[in-house]
């Protein structure tokens, strides 16, 4: 059996995490990260045949029983995850009964996974029924497009018709849009079932005065998926206030849309 400390999936988590941090997404123990781990990669580095403790999952996901997960860590900061894995994270399966999680790795202080947890495995169900190869659930607050929340309506087309407005390469990278929730209580399953409803349509959800969620087939794209909204958030706050001379128009998205052959929310265009 391999170190899992060469495992893959336990590298790019924690550049991940570092990189968050380094950007200011994930202040204190701000955000979480789940990502769905091939059983056949979790055997080279994992016994699957024990684990360390069972922990209640707090909701029945009986349609993820036998899955295996990396999660961070309840209460743990994004920049020691890079320094000491083992404590800040946990890799854990899903148990037959779809109500526990079986500890294979981590959490090595007597910790447990994020309590964010309902809103990934509810997220994680509705991308994995639209694209089988989605594994990556990422919760961060970008500080720009936090701010946005406050000074902009919170509704799906108006703030993703916004966004595509701020950099050329918005329509490119997130043509089917981002859907917004207002302000819900986080934490709860409430708020992981509006989520997942919202992720059935797109891969970005904005938590209203909170932060966003962002799903993928890799920790780079869902990264770049939220990265990609941040810079545009940020321009809109730097230019929001000043009169505006240029703009990308809708004709122009449209061209940009079908030049790279995405398919785009064309509902989300005026023009």
């Amino acid at each position: 059996m391999k170190p899992i400390e060469q495992a893959p999936f336990l590298t790019e988590m924690r550049l991940s995490a570092a990189n968050m941090y380094r950007l200011g997404w994930d202040e204190r123990n701000g955000g979480n990260i789940s990502l769905l781990i091939d059983r056949e990669q979790a055997a080279e580095y994992l016994d699957l045949n024990q684990s360390l403790r069972t922990i209640p999952l707090g909701f029945y996901a009986p349609e993820l029983a036998g899955k295996i997960f990396l999660v961070t860590g309840t209460g743990k900061y994004f920049k020691n995850v890079a320094d000491d894995p083992e404590t800040n994270l946990g890799v854990i399966r899903v148990a037959p009964n779809g109500r526990d999680a079986e500890l294979l790795w981590g959490y090595r202080d007597g910790g447990r996974f994020t309590s964010e947890l309902p809103a990934h495995f509810m997220s994680h169900r509705a991308r994995l029924a639209v694209d089988a190869g989605n594994r990556v659930i990422m919760h961060c607050h970008p500080t720009h497009t936090l701010a946005m929340n406050y000074v902009h309506p919170l509704e799906d087309k108006a703030f993703t018709h916004t966004l595509w407005k701020m950099c050329t390469e918005c329509i490119v990278v997130f043509p089917d849009g981002v859907g917004v929730l207002p302000w819900m209580l986080c934490g709860t399953n409430e708020i992981g079932e509006a989520t997942a409803k919202k992720m059935a349509d797109y891969r970005l959800v904005v938590w209203g005065m909170h932060g966003i969620y962002g799903a993928g087939k890799t920790m780079d794209e869902t990264f770049g998926l939220i990265e990609t909204v941040e810079k545009a958030a940020q321009i809109y706050m730097l230019t929001a206030h000043l009169p505006r001379v240029n703009t990308i128009t809708d004709p122009q998205l449209r061209e940009l849309a079908e030049f790279f052959g995405v398919n785009y929310r064309k509902d989300f265009l005026d023009e």
